[in-house]
């Protein structure tokens, strides 16, 4: 926590992160009830998370659809939502590996639970978890929860009840998925979801191996037994294909693997090779996943009830572990997000939506393919501090996912299972997907050899200062050359929450067909730095 950090405990105090997971651990110290009053007058929930289940004035409420208990007998819901909102615990480390303190990101903030998953997560209490999260009044949903590849949204019950969030006011924070490096299989895509890839810290831990000629490897693992000096027999056969023998081959048969330990500096953050990438197949003019965050070696609490490694042969226990996975970064930005609402409690989901893509840090593209670009990463990595204050935001409500499902020609009958209310398309209410108001800009084009033209229509609500002019940059970034124009180049605004319209024009003569074109949009008043990434793509190699 830094000296620039700003904090509202009061309000953070009133601040609830509804967490849809497998439960949660209530004796874990990070969700300890010290130094808290009551529960928030406007919370309406219960604790019935069981037998020998208890909640406190930190974990107000628990909720649960397994028919098992609330509690959390597989460590991820534990994980999550201490990540998200767990209290300060000094000291800890996953057996001496990563020492220091943990906390979540909005530590004074309350937590309530809702057990949707045992070893599968069914979309009936998915749902049910949204609709008594809603009706309970938390503030952000956290649900790191996803699949191999994306869903219709009519068939997909995190979007479904997101949607439901949205439309009360919450914003549904989601995981992008843990299927890459592989292009195209994202997926949280809805545009009411904040969906989140995860990338790596500047923490690494690290296992040497020392052979027996003194030669050192160096690799990716963690290793917590500390074999002190004594030597044991290694025969893993099982996984031999076939075997190669060449007698006195080896002059020293022997290897020792050290405990692992911990290497700062490293270069990051980079888009963890597992974070499920984009492009998009639902709605192929909306970039998606949306931002970035820590989900690599993240330690946060545990459950008491399995193993770290979840084997059964595993007698250890702890009340900490190292956990990676988009599950661990999409928390980072639920606290992120409730943080952002503690200084803004009257922003709609889409202003702190907004406001947490266009403050992020930008990443650079580390390939040559899809799978590098902003299909990994989206807007970039995020920034909590710079979320608080972004200048502009772009919003878009319940009216205008309509309006974006319309122009995707859903009929009334998908559009009824996902806003739950009859909902008829006519020409009024009806975009091209890619002019939804969204902090990104995006459009996939059929044809790769031949010039195009794409226009994309965009408001901002300045959320700033009075008085302030805001002037345009645009940035060329990967693939082949974009020429971009913005229309107006300058905003001034005259007053807080005064919105601005403007249409971004891009044109190209061709597309790379194993990367997308790209660049970013920057609008400046010298203080504030409102950044969007542009995307124009084609059919390819993903």
């Amino acid at each position: 926590e830094g000296k620039k950090t700003k904090r509202n405990p009061a309000v953070e105090s009133d601040t609830i992160i509804g967490v849809i997971d497998s439960g949660i651990t209530p004796e874990s110290q990070s969700f300890s009830d010290k130094g808290f009053g009551p529960p928030p007058k406007k919370w309406k929930g219960a604790c019935s998370g069981g037998k020998n289940f208890t909640c406190n004035n930190k974990l107000i409420g628990a909720r649960d659809y397994t028919k098992q208990s609330a509690r959390d007998y597989d460590g991820h819901g534990t994980h999550t939502a201490s990540t998200a909102a767990g209290n300060a615990v000094a000291d800890v480390s996953f057996f001496g590996i990563g020492n220091g303190t943990v906390r979540g990101g909005v530590p004074a903030s309350r937590v309530a639970v809702y057990k949707a998953c045992k070893e599968l997560c069914s979309s009936q209490d998915i749902l049910s978890a949204f609709d008594e999260a809603i009706a309970d009044g938390v503030d952000i949903i956290s649900i790191s929860l996803g699949r191999e590849t994306a869903s219709p949204y009519e068939k997909d019950a995190t979007a479904i009840g997101a949607f439901h969030a949205m439309a009360k006011g919450i914003l549904t924070v989601n995981a992008a998925g843990n299927y890459g490096p592989k292009a195209g299989v994202v997926c949280s895509v809805a545009p009411w979801i904040l969906s989140v890839a995860a990338s790596t810290t500047n923490r690494g831990i690290y296992t040497k191996v020392v052979l027996g000629d003194g030669k050192t490897l160096l690799g990716k693992s963690v290793n917590t037994f500390d074999m002190k000096g004594v030597k044991y027999p290694l025969v893993y056969g099982k996984s031999a294909g076939f075997s190669i023998c060449e007698e006195e081959s080896i002059k020293f048969p022997q290897a020792t693997i050290l405990k692992s330990e911990t290497i700062f500096n490293q270069t990051a953050p980079r888009v963890a090779s597992f974070s499920s990438r984009g492009p998009n197949v639902i709605a192929v003019d909306l970039l998606k996943p949306d931002i970035t965050a820590p989900g690599v070696e993240i330690l946060a609490a545990y459950s008491l009830k399995l193993s770290p490694s979840q084997s059964n042969s595993d007698t250890r226990r702890v009340k900490y572990s190292l956990i990676s996975g988009t599950s661990m970064s999409c928390p980072h930005v639920a606290g992120v997000a409730a943080y952002v609402k503690t200084f803004n409690p009257k922003w709609s989901p889409s202003m702190i939506h907004s406001a947490i893509m266009t403050t992020a840090w930008p990443m650079n593209a580390t390939g040559t393919n899809f799978a590098s670009t902003e299909f990994a990463y989206g807007a970039g990595h995020i920034n909590p501090i710079a979320a608080l204050i972004p200048g502009l935001v772009y919003e878009f409500d319940k009216a205008d996912h309509i309006a974006f499902l319309c122009g995707l020609n859903y009929t009334a009958k998908f559009l009824k299972l996902i806003a739950g209310e009859a909902v008829t398309c006519t020409t009024e209410n009806k975009i091209l997907p890619r002019n939804l108001n969204y902090p990104s800009m995006s459009a996939k084009l059929t044809i790769s050899n031949s010039s195009f033209t794409v226009t994309f229509n965009r408001t901002v609500t300045n959320v700033g200062t009075p008085n302030s002019t805001y002037k345009s940059k645009v940035v060329l970034l990967h693939g082949f050359k974009l020429n971009v124009k913005v229309s107006p180049s300058v905003l001034t605004m005259k007053s807080v929450n005064e919105k601005q319209s403007f249409t971004v024009i891009v044109t190209g003569s061709g597309l790379d067909t194993k990367m997308p074109s790209s660049a970013h949009l920057i609008w400046s008043d010298g203080t504030h730095s409102v950044r969007s990434p542009i995307v124009v793509y084609t059919d390819g190699d993903y």
